[in-house]
């Protein structure tokens, strides 16, 4: 393929726009960059990693928010993360070392959504 993928925003609805920015302000340490009231919408930075907001539109139905994914957001120290994050938001599975080379946990925002959070770890057993 000729055509290179640079980069993943996901935009996530929320009839809670307002809360949702401040959850991940201050859960997660992300920053503000936009936020247009007309349109609904922000869009939120922490390193590379942009997430954007939206209210729910005309264009599909919305009763709450669905997602059967989740967000999987690799970062250089998986252990200071979970430290800051544990006791400020709803847990979907603690920290832990899996075989196939990742530290990782789950957590939802404050809408259900489920950000998983990762760091490579050297996988034992495994010739070199």
């Amino acid at each position: 393929m000729k055509n290179k993928f640079e980069s993943l925003r996901p935009l996530i609805r929320t009839r809670q726009l307002d809360e949702t920015i401040q959850f991940y302000e201050t859960v997660l340490g992300f920053r503000l960059g936009e936020k247009n009231e007309d349109w609904g919408w922000a869009a939120l930075f922490r390193g590379d990693v942009e997430i954007m907001l939206a209210r729910p539109n005309d264009h599909l139905p919305f009763e709450k928010p669905v997602f059967t994914g989740s967000f999987y957001i690799l970062v250089s120290d998986v252990e200071a993360l979970w430290q800051e994050v544990k006791d400020k938001a709803t847990v979907v599975y603690p920290i832990e070392s899996f075989e196939w080379g990742m530290r990782e946990f789950a957590i939802c925002d404050n809408n259900g959504y489920m950000l998983q959070f990762g760091q490579d770890i050297p996988v034992s057993g495994k010739c070199e």
